[in-house]
């Protein structure tokens, strides 16, 4: 959604794109910013654009270069633009911006994150003028006034593309106008539009619309307010006028109106349905402003530990990605549509929610998630922890911004205070600063962990999984491991163990099989916990990563790929077991099932397969023979051991608990290769010749019938010819291969990217290979309407909403499958002050036994007799600690065994049991040991436990008891 103008029917207001032809220069030239400056050997380029762009990916993120570089743009303003207010509005620089306009210095842009903008109403003129920017992207750059860094400019985390690596834009106004979301460069809101007492069942609202309004005229005006709203048809479905209004010159007032609008469609997750707020100025019935701003409906509600979007409970199950969202040899300025691309990706694989890591995402990316239906978690800017002083007030001044910018975006439904616990305090003032500059719009502040906060409205821990019965709780990133998409199993070339390579080890060096498999059992820890499991649930939680990224890395490669999908975006296995598991808004509504792996094995190899589905039981077939039904664990995966391959046809069939068929899936033994087959894609209008614009080109190793060929590791050639820039793709290999139009195919499947020239024409791409047809694709770049510089078109303005799910669905997300008991009393053997922790919906406070281990039992008293079925429990040192224990019911045991060692809640189950109690008690002493070893944090140390063996304490953290299940 933008905030920004678009031209109106009566030119009212213009909003210009200045990304074509820009020059830039890496260095530091005495004088670049002087307009009379010759720049005519500078390179020529369209923004967005990063000058270290050439080492995505082929450099590791510490060795990424840093310096500074100019941009300079020469553009034309048109002689009607005298008397107006001509603003410049930069999207984002990285990391800091010194900007001049026809030689005078402007202004100041530093923290690399948020857009920003001007006034450059005194500085230009009809005719010619030049915009100078100096970009420094030091990693240790200090702010000018303050000598103080910024805590987000991270090694780790945040990539440093350096330059203008966003969209910039110019707008004519006219001297009576709404104002810019630009708070700390112009002190201004900008426009506000939200709905209140939302219907969902009727389908009505009541929709506000609210503009701060300046007047730079030398006399007072009066101002009509006029709103139109224009469904995704640019059908109006209403109209309705505020309140005129005498405004004196040099005054800034807010105008506002509101209707209640009816037969709306409301935005959901896979439904990015928008509709365009029109807010208009009018003085003696004329229109003067107009701006129009893209938004969606949506009804939310955080409460009693689950997220509800449009009176539905939802579960989060995304993406943990990082905001630089980056590919090779691009970094993160990619064209609108791949935006889109990529993020509609995570929505096909049936994601529900981005949570965007670190700093703020570019309003592209805010946007996209608009169209495609995806919830977003939408950070300000920070590392690992909390600050004081001026790094804290630096922080606060980004989530400003940033709430002021994107506060019209229906798919931002969190803003999240810090990547780490922040104080009370601290969170308590970001909710102040919600409550001021979007009171109306539906969105939970929090951070990750705040697990005992007073005031966070929302929480949870990175590795393990929370409940809650109050505030939501949901994983801000799990499943850290990492896998390359070029290995499939032990079993296929390169025929890959988990953990050879270099690197830290098995955990970071998986192959396609096992991570599949981590992700699914990881998943399954939340889903476990899912709404209708309990008072205390999880709200779910955000995988970490979607793509892999040129982001801090543990494995073999030099960057992170614990994606889903490479950088490429070609889907590893873990992405359809992901699609497979997670469609559903809580409980899965569709049934889904994919085979991990290929069937292209040696005559010899007998394997098991693995088969992730949503069904309740999965048979396997072989060439129409039954292998059985899989053996079944965590939920979702069926698992066949040793079966033997046959050429032929693997077919995997799910069923129901009535043994109806309910899904299958097959994989194919496939031929010898043959041929190489190209499949190109481009922007939903086309591609466009405006220097920035990419093309998406796929490139198979196929067999005879045009199946891909799953072991194949080809060296390709490309031969590109016409108006377009090689930018190539990544593959194991030199420098990762970036740049190179030579590189393999990895299990048969590479992509590479093209950039458009600032000249229209045919584009022809070749790829040969030793042995295999070539093959040839061929493609045209459009025109545009570039005069003096400037074009009418915005990026992404044009790019259709992703409405393939549907409104949401208003039946029930869940039915409620276990009874929570309610626990009267509780008595222990020692610490009784503390008992109370045990059962306090707050897993940072505890019970501990003290003493011998005579005295290390607790008991909980139901109040009367209940069937009992369950205890639910986490142990403190859950991770690293294992506790021997017994479970009694009225004295009379019914289970006994040992728990911890583990991220989430243990699960001790037993017979339905009569009883009016349940007693805890340790049976011998713990052991320590961490399990999980392999998880190292970003120091490269492994974690170390902070407990010992031995110990004859029991210390609980939660307890929760449960009668049978309905």
């Amino acid at each position: 959604m933008r905030d920004s103008s678009r031209t109106s029917e009566i030119d009212s207001r213009e909003t210009y794109s200045m990304n074509p032809d820009w020059r830039v220069h890496v260095g530091d030239p005495e004088d670049a910013s002087r307009p009379d400056f010759d720049d005519a050997e500078w390179e020529r380029v369209s923004l967005p654009h990063a000058w270290n762009e050439d080492e995505a990916f082929r450099e590791d993120i510490y060795g990424l270069s840093t310096g500074v570089a100019w941009y300079r743009k020469t553009f034309t303003l048109p002689a009607d633009a005298a008397d107006t207010k001509t603003f410049v509005e930069f999207e984002g620089v990285r990391q800091a911006a010194e900007v001049y306009c026809n030689g005078e210095f402007v202004g100041r842009h530093e923290n690399g994150v948020m857009a920003f903008g001007f006034d450059l109403s005194d500085l230009v003129e009809p005719g010619e003028n030049v915009l100078a920017v100096r970009v420094d992207n030091d990693w240790e750059y200090e702010e000018a006034s303050t000598g103080e860094p910024y805590q987000w400019a991270d090694h780790n985390f945040n990539a440093n593309y350096g330059g203008i690596t966003k969209n910039v834009k110019l707008h004519v106004t006219d001297r009576l106008y709404q104002t810019l979301p630009l708070y700390s460069w112009l002190g201004t809101t900008g426009v506000y539009v939200y709905a209140e007492d939302i219907d969902v069942d009727a389908g009505t609202a009541t929709i506000n619309a609210e503009s701060e309004v300046r007047n730079e005229h030398a006399g007072e005006r009066t101002i009509g307010y006029e709103v139109e709203i224009r469904d995704s048809d640019g059908e109006t479905v209403a109209e309705f006028d505020g309140n005129e209004r005498s405004v004196p010159p040099g005054a800034t007032v807010t105008l506002d109106a509101s209707a209640t609008v009816a037969d709306l469609e409301f935005w959901s997750w896979g439904y990015g349905y928008l509709y365009d707020v029109e807010t208009r100025l009018t003085v003696d019935g004329e229109v003067v402003d107009s701006v129009a701003t893209q938004t969606g409906f949506r009804k939310t509600n955080f409460e009693n530990g689950r997220i509800e979007l449009n009176d539905r409970t939802i579960q989060l199950k995304g993406y943990a990605q990082r905001t630089t969202n980056e590919w090779p040899a691009i970094g993160r300025s990619v064209p609108a549509w791949l935006s889109d691309f990529s993020n509609g990706m995570m929505v096909e694989g049936n994601a529900n929610v981005v949570r965007w890591m670190h700093v703020t995402p570019w309003k592209q990316d805010v946007e996209s998630c608009d169209r495609v239906g995806l919830i977003q978690l939408l950070p300000a800017g920070d590392a690992e922890s909390d600050v004081d002083g001026r790094q804290w007030e630096q922080r606060v001044e980004l989530m400003r911004d940033a709430i002021v910018y994107n506060r019209n975006n229906p798919s931002v439904l969190f803003y999240e205070g810090g990547n780490e616990v922040i104080s009370e305090e601290h969170m308590s003032e970001l909710i102040r600063l919600r409550d001021r500059f979007d009171p109306h719009g539906g969105r939970a502040m929090g951070c990750r962990e705040m697990l005992d906060s007073d005031v966070a409205e929302w929480g949870g821990e990175m590795l393990y999984v929370n409940k809650s019965a109050d505030k939501p709780m949901f994983a801000t990133e799990y499943n850290r491991a990492e896998a390359s998409r070029r290995y499939w199993d032990e079993h296929s070339p390169p025929y890959h163990e988990d953990g050879s390579g270099e690197g830290e080890g098995e955990s970071y060096n998986q192959n396609q099989d096992t991570f599949a498999v981590r992700d699914v059992e990881r998943w399954y820890e939340y889903w476990r916990e899912r709404p209708g499991t309990g008072r205390r649930v999880s709200s779910g939680g955000q995988n970490i990563i979607f793509s892999d990224t040129n982001t801090h890395y543990r494995g073999e490669d030099n960057y992170r790929r614990s994606g889903e999908v490479d950088p490429m975006r070609i889907p590893k296995d873990a992405f359809f077991a992901h699609e497979t598991i997670w469609d559903g808004w809580v409980e899965p509504e569709t049934h889904h099932a994919t085979i991990l792996g290929h069937w292209n094995y040696d005559e010899e190899t007998t394997r098991d397969v693995t088969v992730v589905s949503s069904a309740e039981s999965v048979e396997l077939f072989c060439n129409g023979e039954s292998l059985g039904v899989g053996k079944r664990s965590s939920r979702f995966l069926f698992t066949f051991q040793d079966v033997a391959f046959e050429p032929g046809e693997l077919r995997a069939v799910g069923y129901d608990t009535d043994g109806e068929q309910v899904c299958e899936t097959t994989e194919e033994t496939v031929g010898e290769p043959v041929a190489l087959d190209l499949t190109a894609r481009t922007a939903p209008t086309g591609w466009r010749a405006d220097g920035h614009d990419l093309a998406l080109v796929e490139v198979e190793v196929v067999d005879a019938e045009g199946r891909r060929h799953p072991l194949a590791f080809d060296e390709v050639s490309f031969e590109l010819d016409g108006p377009a820039e090689w930018r190539g793709g990544i593959a194991d290999g030199p420098q990762n291969h970036i740049l190179d139009t030579d590189l393999p195919v990895e299990l048969g499947v590479n992509r590479v990217l093209l950039r458009s020239t600032r000249e229209a024409g045919d584009v022809t791409l070749t790829v040969r290979a030793d042995g295999l047809d070539s093959e040839t694709v061929e493609l045209e770049t459009k025109p545009i309407s570039v005069e003096g510089g400037l074009t009418p078109y915005e990026p992404g303005e044009d790019l259709p909403s992703k409405l393939d799910r549907g409104p949401t669905p208003d039946r029930l997300a869940y039915n409620s499958t276990r009874l929570p008991l309610y626990i009267d009393s509780v008595s222990t053997g020692s610490n009784r002050a503390d008992a109370k922790n045990a059962i306090d919906d707050n897993e940072l406070s505890s019970w501990k036994s003290v003493g011998d281990r005579e005295q290390a039992w607790i008991r909980f008293d139901l109040g009367g007799e209940r069937s009992i079925e369950e205890v639910r429990l986490k142990v403190a040192g859950h991770r690293t600690t294992e506790y021997p224990i017994r479970v009694a019911v009225d004295g009379q045991e019914v289970w006994n065994g040992t728990v911890g060692h583990t991220l989430a809640y243990d699960r001790i189950s037993f017979d339905p049991t009569e009883g009016r109690s349940v007693t805890v008690a340790l049976e011998g002493v713990t052991y320590a040991e961490d399990p999980f070893g392999e998880i190292v944090e970003i120091t490269g140390e492994k974690h170390q436990s902070d407990r010992e063996s031995g110990r004859s304490q029991l210390e609980l953290l939660e307890v929760e008891l449960y009668g049978p299940s309905s």
